[in-house]
Protein backbone atom coordinates (compact mmCIF):
# COMPACT_ATOMS: atom_id res chain seq x y z
CA UNK A 1 0.00 0.00 0.00
CA UNK A 2 0.65 3.56 -0.49
CA UNK A 3 0.12 6.50 1.44
CA UNK A 4 0.21 10.41 -0.18
CA UNK A 5 0.36 13.38 1.83
CA UNK A 6 -2.92 15.58 2.05
CA UNK A 7 -0.68 18.50 0.71
CA UNK A 8 0.25 16.78 -2.26
CA UNK A 9 3.76 17.99 -2.11
CA UNK A 10 5.55 14.60 -0.69
CA UNK A 11 6.67 11.46 -2.34
CA UNK A 12 4.55 8.08 -1.87
CA UNK A 13 5.78 6.25 0.73
CA UNK A 14 4.89 2.75 2.11
CA UNK A 15 2.97 1.88 5.36
CA UNK A 16 6.02 1.67 7.05
CA UNK A 17 7.73 4.45 6.48
CA UNK A 18 4.66 6.89 6.72
CA UNK A 19 4.29 5.21 10.59
CA UNK A 20 7.85 6.07 11.78
CA UNK A 21 7.73 9.00 9.44
CA UNK A 22 5.01 10.19 11.24
CA UNK A 23 4.46 13.50 9.37
CA UNK A 24 4.89 14.22 5.31
CA UNK A 25 8.13 16.00 4.39
CA UNK A 26 5.18 18.85 3.54
CA UNK A 27 3.59 19.47 6.50
CA UNK A 28 0.24 17.20 5.59
CA UNK A 29 -1.17 14.20 6.79
CA UNK A 30 -0.31 10.56 5.75
CA UNK A 31 -3.43 9.01 3.82
CA UNK A 32 -3.87 5.64 1.72
CA UNK A 33 -4.04 6.04 -1.99
CA UNK A 34 -7.63 4.37 -1.61
CA UNK A 35 -9.32 2.92 0.88
CA UNK A 36 -9.40 -0.76 0.80
CA UNK A 37 -12.96 -2.13 0.39
CA UNK A 38 -14.26 -4.88 1.93
CA UNK A 39 -16.72 -7.17 0.44
CA UNK A 40 -20.61 -7.30 0.86
CA UNK A 41 -20.51 -10.81 2.21
CA UNK A 42 -18.27 -9.95 4.70
CA UNK A 43 -20.39 -7.07 6.10
CA UNK A 44 -23.60 -9.28 5.16
CA UNK A 45 -21.98 -12.44 7.61
CA UNK A 46 -20.27 -9.92 10.19
CA UNK A 47 -22.32 -10.69 13.27
CA UNK A 48 -21.22 -14.54 13.05
CA UNK A 49 -17.44 -12.88 13.62
CA UNK A 50 -15.58 -12.28 16.75
CA UNK A 51 -14.08 -8.90 17.49
CA UNK A 52 -10.56 -10.23 16.65
CA UNK A 53 -11.68 -11.84 13.55
CA UNK A 54 -13.41 -8.45 12.44
CA UNK A 55 -9.90 -6.29 13.08
CA UNK A 56 -7.96 -8.49 11.42
CA UNK A 57 -9.90 -8.40 7.95
CA UNK A 58 -9.58 -4.67 8.37
CA UNK A 59 -5.95 -4.72 9.16
CA UNK A 60 -5.03 -7.35 6.60
CA UNK A 61 -6.71 -5.06 4.43
CA UNK A 62 -4.08 -2.61 5.08
CA UNK A 63 -1.22 -4.24 6.03
CA UNK A 64 -1.25 -7.49 3.77
CA UNK A 65 1.42 -6.61 1.99
CA UNK A 66 4.09 -6.01 4.95
CA UNK A 67 3.31 -8.57 7.51
CA UNK A 68 2.05 -11.86 6.76
CA UNK A 69 -1.39 -12.51 8.32
CA UNK A 70 -0.21 -15.02 11.16
CA UNK A 71 2.30 -12.51 12.33
CA UNK A 72 -0.66 -10.14 12.21
CA UNK A 73 -3.36 -12.44 13.66
CA UNK A 74 -0.57 -12.46 16.93
CA UNK A 75 -0.18 -8.97 16.90
CA UNK A 76 -3.50 -7.87 17.23
CA UNK A 77 -4.89 -10.63 19.76
CA UNK A 78 -2.23 -9.15 21.93
CA UNK A 79 -2.66 -5.64 21.55
CA UNK A 80 -6.60 -6.17 20.90
CA UNK A 81 -7.45 -7.92 23.97
CA UNK A 82 -10.74 -6.52 25.56
CA UNK A 83 -13.85 -5.60 24.43
CA UNK A 84 -16.24 -2.80 22.51
CA UNK A 85 -19.77 -3.39 23.72
CA UNK A 86 -22.76 -1.82 22.32
CA UNK A 87 -24.00 -1.45 25.53
CA UNK A 88 -28.20 -0.78 25.03
CA UNK A 89 -29.92 2.12 26.88
CA UNK A 90 -33.06 2.33 25.92
CA UNK A 91 -35.15 1.00 22.84
CA UNK A 92 -32.93 1.68 19.72
CA UNK A 93 -30.42 3.51 21.93
CA UNK A 94 -26.78 2.50 22.12
CA UNK A 95 -23.54 3.54 23.94
CA UNK A 96 -20.18 2.01 22.68
CA UNK A 97 -18.00 1.77 25.24
CA UNK A 98 -14.76 2.20 24.28
CA UNK A 99 -13.21 2.66 27.67
CA UNK A 100 -12.50 -1.41 28.96
CA UNK A 101 -8.73 -0.93 27.62
CA UNK A 102 -5.79 -0.74 30.07
CA UNK A 103 -5.83 3.60 30.05
CA UNK A 104 -10.25 3.42 30.49
CA UNK A 105 -9.84 5.55 26.96
CA UNK A 106 -10.91 4.54 23.11
CA UNK A 107 -7.18 5.54 22.67
CA UNK A 108 -5.89 2.39 24.23
CA UNK A 109 -7.04 0.85 20.44
CA UNK A 110 -4.94 2.91 18.72
CA UNK A 111 -1.91 3.15 21.01
CA UNK A 112 -1.72 -0.57 21.33
CA UNK A 113 -1.95 -1.54 17.66
CA UNK A 114 0.52 1.10 16.58
CA UNK A 115 3.13 0.27 19.36
CA UNK A 116 2.56 -3.54 18.66
CA UNK A 117 3.32 -2.60 15.03
CA UNK A 118 6.67 -0.16 15.72
CA UNK A 119 7.70 -3.50 17.63
CA UNK A 120 7.25 -5.52 14.83
CA UNK A 121 9.00 -3.17 12.06
CA UNK A 122 11.86 -2.32 14.73
CA UNK A 123 12.89 -6.05 15.22
CA UNK A 124 13.97 -6.43 11.89
CA UNK A 125 15.86 -2.92 12.32
CA UNK A 126 18.51 -2.35 14.55
CA UNK A 127 17.88 1.09 15.94
CA UNK A 128 15.69 2.69 18.35
CA UNK A 129 13.13 5.20 17.92
CA UNK A 130 11.68 8.68 20.15
CA UNK A 131 7.91 9.14 20.02
CA UNK A 132 6.80 12.76 20.50
CA UNK A 133 3.12 12.79 21.17
CA UNK A 134 1.11 15.85 22.11
CA UNK A 135 -2.30 15.25 24.54
CA UNK A 136 -5.45 16.98 25.43
CA UNK A 137 -6.45 14.05 27.48
CA UNK A 138 -6.64 10.77 26.87
CA UNK A 139 -3.88 10.12 24.66
CA UNK A 140 -1.24 10.77 27.15
CA UNK A 141 -2.73 8.36 29.31
CA UNK A 142 -3.14 5.51 26.31
CA UNK A 143 0.02 5.71 24.79
CA UNK A 144 2.43 5.62 28.05
CA UNK A 145 0.35 2.65 28.74
CA UNK A 146 0.71 1.19 25.07
CA UNK A 147 4.63 2.06 24.82
CA UNK A 148 5.67 1.32 28.61
CA UNK A 149 8.93 -0.91 28.54
CA UNK A 150 8.73 -1.34 24.66
CA UNK A 151 12.10 -1.85 23.70
CA UNK A 152 13.99 0.53 21.35
CA UNK A 153 11.02 2.70 22.01
CA UNK A 154 11.21 6.00 23.94
CA UNK A 155 8.22 8.22 24.48
CA UNK A 156 7.83 12.15 25.25
CA UNK A 157 3.78 13.26 26.02
CA UNK A 158 3.52 16.97 26.15
CA UNK A 159 0.32 18.14 27.90
CA UNK A 160 -1.61 21.35 28.99
CA UNK A 161 -0.92 22.59 32.37
CA UNK A 162 -4.08 22.51 34.60
CA UNK A 163 -5.89 21.30 31.42
CA UNK A 164 -6.29 17.65 32.03
CA UNK A 165 -8.28 15.92 35.23
CA UNK A 166 -5.92 14.77 37.86
CA UNK A 167 -6.25 10.71 37.21
CA UNK A 168 -5.25 11.67 33.24
CA UNK A 169 -2.35 13.40 34.42
CA UNK A 170 -0.81 10.85 36.54
CA UNK A 171 -1.43 8.20 34.16
CA UNK A 172 0.93 9.99 32.13
CA UNK A 173 3.45 11.32 34.36
CA UNK A 174 4.38 8.13 37.17
CA UNK A 175 5.17 5.53 34.58
CA UNK A 176 8.56 6.78 34.51
CA UNK A 177 11.33 3.66 32.77
CA UNK A 178 10.70 5.10 28.78
CA UNK A 179 8.09 7.19 29.74
CA UNK A 180 8.36 11.23 29.94
CA UNK A 181 6.03 13.82 30.42
CA UNK A 182 6.48 17.62 29.34
CA UNK A 183 4.11 20.06 30.84
CA UNK A 184 3.44 23.32 28.87
CA UNK A 185 2.73 25.89 30.17
CA UNK A 186 -0.85 26.93 27.60
CA UNK A 187 -3.31 25.12 25.46
CA UNK A 188 -3.31 21.58 23.93
CA UNK A 189 -2.76 23.64 20.58
CA UNK A 190 0.70 24.77 21.83
CA UNK A 191 1.91 21.21 22.34
CA UNK A 192 0.64 20.04 18.95
CA UNK A 193 2.59 23.07 17.49
CA UNK A 194 5.56 21.95 19.09
CA UNK A 195 5.67 18.33 18.12
CA UNK A 196 4.93 19.61 14.64
CA UNK A 197 7.83 21.72 14.30
CA UNK A 198 10.15 19.11 16.04
CA UNK A 199 8.85 16.83 12.98
CA UNK A 200 9.65 19.11 10.49
CA UNK A 201 13.35 20.22 11.65
CA UNK A 202 15.55 18.93 9.45
CA UNK A 203 18.35 19.42 11.84
CA UNK A 204 16.62 17.49 14.77
CA UNK A 205 15.56 14.49 12.02
CA UNK A 206 19.19 14.14 10.65
CA UNK A 207 19.83 13.52 14.21
CA UNK A 208 16.83 11.32 15.58
CA UNK A 209 14.21 8.59 14.61
CA UNK A 210 11.24 10.85 15.54
CA UNK A 211 8.05 9.49 15.37
CA UNK A 212 4.59 10.33 16.70
CA UNK A 213 1.66 8.71 18.37
CA UNK A 214 -0.74 11.38 18.10
CA UNK A 215 -3.75 10.27 15.59
CA UNK A 216 -1.84 12.28 13.29
CA UNK A 217 0.19 9.00 12.69
CA UNK A 218 -1.80 6.98 10.27
CA UNK A 219 -1.30 3.30 12.70
CA UNK A 220 -3.22 5.59 15.31
CA UNK A 221 -6.47 6.02 12.84
CA UNK A 222 -6.60 2.25 11.20
CA UNK A 223 -7.58 0.37 14.49
CA UNK A 224 -9.73 2.53 15.67
CA UNK A 225 -12.39 1.72 12.18
CA UNK A 226 -12.58 -1.76 14.49
CA UNK A 227 -15.19 -1.00 16.55
CA UNK A 228 -17.49 0.96 14.33
CA UNK A 229 -17.52 -1.94 12.35
CA UNK A 230 -18.14 -4.53 15.72
CA UNK A 231 -20.91 -2.16 16.52
CA UNK A 232 -22.22 -2.18 12.72
CA UNK A 233 -21.76 -6.43 13.54
CA UNK A 234 -23.63 -6.48 16.75
CA UNK A 235 -26.75 -4.27 15.92
CA UNK A 236 -27.01 -4.91 11.98
CA UNK A 237 -29.61 -7.84 13.40
CA UNK A 238 -32.02 -5.01 14.61
CA UNK A 239 -32.99 -4.16 10.83
CA UNK A 240 -32.65 -0.25 11.28
CA UNK A 241 -30.33 2.06 9.57
CA UNK A 242 -27.07 2.82 11.81
CA UNK A 243 -26.14 6.31 13.20
CA UNK A 244 -22.91 6.91 15.13
CA UNK A 245 -22.99 10.06 17.32
CA UNK A 246 -18.97 11.11 17.83
CA UNK A 247 -17.62 13.19 20.25
CA UNK A 248 -15.05 14.87 18.55
CA UNK A 249 -12.16 17.52 18.83
CA UNK A 250 -9.11 16.13 16.88
CA UNK A 251 -11.57 14.31 14.44
CA UNK A 252 -9.00 11.14 14.37
CA UNK A 253 -11.74 9.19 16.11
CA UNK A 254 -14.78 10.56 13.34
CA UNK A 255 -12.16 9.80 10.67
CA UNK A 256 -11.80 6.52 11.48
CA UNK A 257 -15.32 5.76 11.12
CA UNK A 258 -15.93 7.00 7.89
CA UNK A 259 -12.56 4.87 6.93
CA UNK A 260 -14.73 1.89 7.99
CA UNK A 261 -17.62 3.76 6.12
CA UNK A 262 -15.76 4.10 2.78
CA UNK A 263 -14.79 -0.13 3.53
CA UNK A 264 -18.52 -0.59 2.78
CA UNK A 265 -19.60 -0.23 6.05
CA UNK A 266 -23.70 0.49 5.73
CA UNK A 267 -24.25 3.50 7.66
CA UNK A 268 -27.06 5.88 7.79
CA UNK A 269 -25.38 8.94 9.07
CA UNK A 270 -22.46 9.98 11.36
CA UNK A 271 -22.97 13.23 13.80
CA UNK A 272 -19.69 15.46 14.94
CA UNK A 273 -20.71 16.37 18.43
CA UNK A 274 -18.25 18.81 19.95
CA UNK A 275 -18.13 21.22 22.50
CA UNK A 276 -17.91 25.15 22.38
CA UNK A 277 -14.88 24.69 20.17
CA UNK A 278 -17.18 24.47 17.57
CA UNK A 279 -15.15 25.04 14.44
CA UNK A 280 -16.33 21.98 12.49
CA UNK A 281 -19.71 22.33 13.17
CA UNK A 282 -19.76 25.78 12.08
CA UNK A 283 -17.64 24.16 8.35
CA UNK A 284 -20.34 21.70 8.00
CA UNK A 285 -23.05 24.43 7.85
CA UNK A 286 -21.00 27.15 6.00
CA UNK A 287 -18.31 25.74 4.29
CA UNK A 288 -16.14 28.11 6.56
CA UNK A 289 -12.88 26.37 8.44
CA UNK A 290 -12.07 29.45 10.52
CA UNK A 291 -9.63 27.50 13.77
CA UNK A 292 -9.94 29.05 16.94
CA UNK A 293 -7.20 30.35 18.45
CA UNK A 294 -6.48 29.59 21.21
CA UNK A 295 -8.89 26.53 21.98
CA UNK A 296 -11.23 27.21 24.80
CA UNK A 297 -11.32 25.36 27.96
CA UNK A 298 -14.14 23.21 28.94
CA UNK A 299 -14.82 20.35 31.67
CA UNK A 300 -14.89 17.97 28.27
CA UNK A 301 -10.99 18.80 28.26
CA UNK A 302 -10.08 16.26 25.63
CA UNK A 303 -11.99 18.11 22.80
CA UNK A 304 -10.61 21.09 23.70
CA UNK A 305 -9.02 21.38 20.35
CA UNK A 306 -9.46 24.76 18.22
CA UNK A 307 -7.55 23.74 14.56
CA UNK A 308 -8.14 19.78 14.96
CA UNK A 309 -5.46 18.46 13.25
CA UNK A 310 -7.12 15.37 11.23
CA UNK A 311 -9.69 17.45 9.32
CA UNK A 312 -7.40 17.21 6.56
CA UNK A 313 -7.98 13.91 6.60
CA UNK A 314 -11.78 14.48 6.92
CA UNK A 315 -12.34 16.53 3.62
CA UNK A 316 -9.86 13.58 1.90
CA UNK A 317 -11.94 10.57 2.40
CA UNK A 318 -14.56 12.67 0.45
CA UNK A 319 -12.54 14.23 -2.49
CA UNK A 320 -13.10 17.43 -0.87
CA UNK A 321 -16.41 17.71 -1.89
CA UNK A 322 -18.63 19.89 0.85
CA UNK A 323 -21.98 18.24 -0.75
CA UNK A 324 -20.51 14.74 0.09
CA UNK A 325 -19.13 15.81 3.19
CA UNK A 326 -22.39 16.90 4.59
CA UNK A 327 -24.80 14.24 2.96
CA UNK A 328 -22.76 11.89 5.74
CA UNK A 329 -21.96 14.16 8.60
CA UNK A 330 -24.06 16.22 10.32
CA UNK A 331 -22.11 18.47 13.14
CA UNK A 332 -23.39 20.29 16.60
CA UNK A 333 -22.12 21.45 19.62
CA UNK A 334 -22.91 22.23 23.23
CA UNK A 335 -21.63 24.40 26.39
CA UNK A 336 -20.88 22.86 29.61
CA UNK A 337 -24.09 24.01 30.81
CA UNK A 338 -25.64 22.32 28.25
CA UNK A 339 -23.31 18.96 29.03
CA UNK A 340 -24.03 18.97 32.66
CA UNK A 341 -27.57 18.28 32.06
CA UNK A 342 -26.81 15.50 29.27
CA UNK A 343 -24.81 13.95 32.36
CA UNK A 344 -27.58 14.30 34.49
CA UNK A 345 -30.04 13.21 32.13
CA UNK A 346 -28.57 9.90 30.93
CA UNK A 347 -28.25 9.46 34.68
CA UNK A 348 -32.08 10.22 35.99
CA UNK A 349 -33.47 8.63 32.70
CA UNK A 350 -31.52 5.15 32.17
CA UNK A 351 -29.38 4.88 35.14
CA UNK A 352 -26.13 5.30 32.74
CA UNK A 353 -23.18 7.29 34.65
CA UNK A 354 -21.39 8.87 31.28
CA UNK A 355 -18.18 11.09 31.24
CA UNK A 356 -19.15 14.49 29.52
CA UNK A 357 -17.08 13.72 26.22
CA UNK A 358 -19.95 11.00 26.06
CA UNK A 359 -22.64 13.19 27.23
CA UNK A 360 -21.96 15.46 24.28
CA UNK A 361 -21.93 12.19 21.98
CA UNK A 362 -25.46 11.47 23.74
CA UNK A 363 -26.98 15.19 23.28
CA UNK A 364 -26.02 15.03 19.54
CA UNK A 365 -28.03 11.87 18.86
CA UNK A 366 -30.93 12.77 21.14
CA UNK A 367 -30.98 16.04 19.05
CA UNK A 368 -30.99 14.99 15.86
CA UNK A 369 -33.53 12.06 16.48
CA UNK A 370 -35.80 15.20 17.36
CA UNK A 371 -35.53 16.19 13.14
CA UNK A 372 -35.53 12.63 11.83
CA UNK A 373 -38.77 11.19 10.64
CA UNK A 374 -37.41 7.65 10.07
CA UNK A 375 -36.70 5.03 12.84
CA UNK A 376 -32.96 4.21 13.21
CA UNK A 377 -30.46 2.54 15.56
CA UNK A 378 -28.15 4.94 17.31
CA UNK A 379 -25.05 4.69 18.72
CA UNK A 380 -23.32 7.14 20.68
CA UNK A 381 -19.71 6.72 22.13
CA UNK A 382 -18.25 6.71 25.22
CA UNK A 383 -14.36 7.92 25.11
CA UNK A 384 -13.74 7.37 28.51
CA UNK A 385 -14.75 6.00 31.89
CA UNK A 386 -16.39 8.57 34.12
CA UNK A 387 -13.86 8.15 36.88
CA UNK A 388 -10.94 10.03 34.76
CA UNK A 389 -13.26 13.41 35.23
CA UNK A 390 -14.85 12.65 38.86
CA UNK A 391 -14.75 15.74 40.59
CA UNK A 392 -16.90 17.28 37.53
CA UNK A 393 -19.21 14.14 37.11
CA UNK A 394 -19.86 13.87 40.91
CA UNK A 395 -20.43 17.70 41.18
CA UNK A 396 -22.90 17.24 38.24
CA UNK A 397 -24.98 14.48 39.91
CA UNK A 398 -24.22 15.11 43.77
CA UNK A 399 -23.08 12.00 44.53
CA UNK A 400 -20.66 9.89 45.53
CA UNK A 401 -19.47 7.50 42.45
CA UNK A 402 -17.10 4.35 42.54
CA UNK A 403 -13.63 4.57 41.34
CA UNK A 404 -12.15 1.37 39.26
CA UNK A 405 -9.17 0.24 41.11
CA UNK A 406 -6.91 0.50 38.47
CA UNK A 407 -7.41 4.29 38.22
CA UNK A 408 -7.87 4.57 42.15
CA UNK A 409 -4.91 3.07 43.01
CA UNK A 410 -2.90 5.99 40.57
CA UNK A 411 -4.00 8.86 43.08
CA UNK A 412 -1.29 8.31 45.60
CA UNK A 413 1.87 7.89 42.72
CA UNK A 414 4.20 11.02 42.66
CA UNK A 415 3.86 13.32 39.44
CA UNK A 416 7.16 13.48 37.75
CA UNK A 417 7.03 16.36 35.00
CA UNK A 418 9.55 18.52 33.45
CA UNK A 419 7.47 22.41 33.31
CA UNK A 420 8.07 24.46 30.13
CA UNK A 421 6.67 27.01 28.51
CA UNK A 422 5.71 27.12 24.98
CA UNK A 423 8.60 27.99 23.05
CA UNK A 424 10.39 25.89 20.14
CA UNK A 425 14.03 26.60 21.16
CA UNK A 426 13.54 25.72 24.52
CA UNK A 427 12.00 22.26 23.00
CA UNK A 428 14.69 21.79 20.81
CA UNK A 429 17.31 22.38 23.72
CA UNK A 430 15.37 19.80 25.90
CA UNK A 431 15.27 17.20 22.99
CA UNK A 432 18.86 17.60 21.91
CA UNK A 433 19.92 16.75 25.77
CA UNK A 434 17.40 14.29 26.52
CA UNK A 435 17.25 11.80 23.22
Amino acid sequence: MHLYSTNHKSELVGIEEAIFQGLPPDNGLYMPESIPSLSKEFWDTCDKLSFSEIAFEIANAFFKDDIPMEDLRALLEKAIDFDAPSVEITENLYCLELFHGPSMAFKDFGARFMAAVMSYFLKAQSKQIHILVATSGDTGGAVAQGFFKTENINVHILYPKGKVSEIQEKQLTTLGENVSAIEINGTFDDCQKLVKAAFLDEELRSKFNLASANSINIARLIPQAFYYAYSYSRLKTKGLPLVFAVPSGNFGNLSAGVIAFKMGMPIKRFIAATNVNKVVPKYLETEEYEPIKPSISTISNAMDVGDPSNFPRLKALFGGQYEEIISMISGCSYTDAETKEGIKELKELYGYVACPHTAIAYLGLKDFAKAEAEPFSGVFLSTAHYAKFLPDVEDVLGEKLAIPERLNELLDKKKVALNMNPDYDLFKNYLESNL
